[in-house]
């Protein structure tokens, strides 16, 4: 009898679907999509938008100094993470989850023809900041949209998340290549158009097919009373009216956009914390598993305060140190943000198959997330083995090696992470937990853009051992405490 209620469970999880998707839900796919190319115009904007900015005038740059260019991508990488809390509350609130991934992905459409349109800091401005709350909106929601395909105990789940994952990193893989092709043949507002242009197939894909997804994807867990709509309008203008004024004054500028981010970002953790769980629709077991997620929540903003370089020290070291060479032709710097989805792409489907075969063997979440944060702080001491050397004295390979550790770390925690993420989070509170988990990464990028400011040639050395040092502390720590993490999960692995 109990696999009988298993089964229309998963059908009813799944919108009634009977045919697959590679042995998932056959609407994975629909969300696949629209977070391919959502990441096909993300990654590529973003490997050639450091170059951009602190590239010289002459050079069709802005000219911005490096250091506040790093300090300014790490900034706006945190903004996207962390208006997955807006995203979050609109769709819990207001309009479900899968109306505002479909909104979302209109702004971010809109963000990145501003970026090719517009020449400029104005360009820069307006379309950082309609990608950054779109990207929020779509990513927490499409997460979200995924988890309602399955059950919790849906025995498919993680390697659901693994599939839809590699739709991120096929996005990721061509993304910088092609828009990176584009910047240094025909220039850099070229490269953002093609960004623009693959946002636009992907939302197209998805308008096609979102009518199949389950009616969980639109529900409106926790909404807003209507009395209260005018408070929360009045709150947003206000808040509106205040970055506008500190813009204005000067106590917003792009040297403190990363610590300014970084700060909003534990405010925001902290407030959200507090909020779910001083609610009195939590029940004690949702309770205990959202005190659970905290020391996780830590762990990956230490993984990710180191994962994040790859746009920061990474695309500078890749600039200036890497040996880029190939047959007498340099290749772009952007594409060495193409070799980490390489490797989620072939070792994505390897981690969904072992995590499918060994079942309820598999090791437990927050073992997963200590080896991840321990393996990511052995990468950065791959870079000790050149540290000191001057241009072009990294071979390509040792490149490729090190980007290979970067990936076993990522997938020991971002697919395991949004899966996580699901299955601890309260009936009222399902998108918004999502959310809390990009938060994680809000505040590691964030601090990731800051750490960048601090990088200097001179003293790499010292860089990157000490932080990857620090990294593996924290995975240790966490491996520690992790039988009293497991325990307050209540049953989730």
């Amino acid at each position: 009898m109990s696999d009988v209620v298993d089964e229309k469970d998963q059908a009813s999880a799944s919108g009634g679907d009977q045919k697959t998707f590679f042995g998932q839900p056959r609407s994975l796919a629909t969300v696949f999509g629209v977070e391919m190319w959502e990441r096909f115009s993300f990654y590529g904007m973003q490997g050639i938008l450091l170059i951009y900015l602190y590239y010289s005038v002459q050079d069709q740059g802005l000219g911005i100094p490096q250091a506040t260019a790093a300090g300014v991508v790490g900034a706006y990488g945190g903004a996207v993470y962390l208006s997955t809390i807006l995203g979050a509350w609109l769709a819990d609130r207001v309009f479900g989850s899968e109306r505002v991934l479909f909104w979302s992905a209109v702004v971010i459409m809109a963000g990145h023809i501003s970026l090719a349109l517009l020449p400029g800091a104005p360009g820069v401005i307006v379309g950082l900041l309609l990608v950054a709350f779109g990207s929020g909106g779509l990513k927490a929601n499409a997460t979200s949209v995924v988890g309602t395909l399955y059950t919790e105990k849906d025995p498919r789940r993680d390697a659901g998340f693994s599939i839809f994952y590699l739709g991120i990193n096929l996005g990721a893989f061509f993304g910088p290549l092609l828009t990176g092709l584009l910047q240094t043949t025909l220039g850099f507002h070229w490269g953002f158009a093609l960004a623009a242009v693959g946002m636009a197939i992907g939302l197209t894909q998805y308008a096609f097919g979102r009518k199949r997804l389950p009616a969980s994807s639109h529900e409106v867990t926790h909404p807003l009373p209507a009395s209260r709509r005018p408070l929360v309008i009045g709150i947003a203008v206000a808040a509106v009216v205040i970055v506008v004024l500190l813009v204005l004054f000067g106590v917003i500028t792009a040297d403190r956009l990363a610590l300014i981010v970084i700060g909003l970002t534990v405010v925001a953790a902290v407030t959200y914390f507090i909020v779910i769980l001083s609610s009195k629709q939590l029940s004690s077991d949702e309770r205990s598993r959202v005190v659970a997620f905290i020391p996780l929540f830590i762990t990956s903003a230490a993984f990710w305060s180191l994962y994040q370089q790859q746009f920061t020290v990474v695309t500078i070291y890749s600039d200036k140190r890497l040996d880029r060479d190939i047959f007498g032709w340099e290749f772009p710097v952007s594409w060495v943000q193409s070799i980490n989805p390489i490797f989620i792409i072939i070792l994505s489907g390897v981690f969904a198959a072992i995590w499918t075969k060994w079942g309820d063997r598999q090791p437990s979440t927050p073992v997963k997330f200590a080896a991840g944060t321990i393996v990511m702080g052995l990468a950065f001491f791959l870079f000790l083995f050149w540290a000191g050397g001057g241009p072009n004295s990294t071979p390509l390979l040792a490149m490729v090696g090190i980007l290979l550790v970067f990936t076993v770390a990522e997938l020991l925690i971002s697919p395991v992470g949004l899966s996580v993420s699901t299955k601890l989070a309260p009936h009222a509170f399902h998108t918004q937990m999502v959310a809390l988990f990009f938060l994680s990464v809000a505040l590691g990028t964030a601090i990731s853009g800051q750490l960048a400011k601090l990088y200097n040639p001179a003293t790499e050395g010292l860089y990157f051992g000490l932080i990857g040092a620090i990294a593996i502390v924290i995975g240790v720590l966490l491996a520690i405490m992790s039988p009293w993490v497991l325990r307050l999960m209540r049953g989730v692995r």
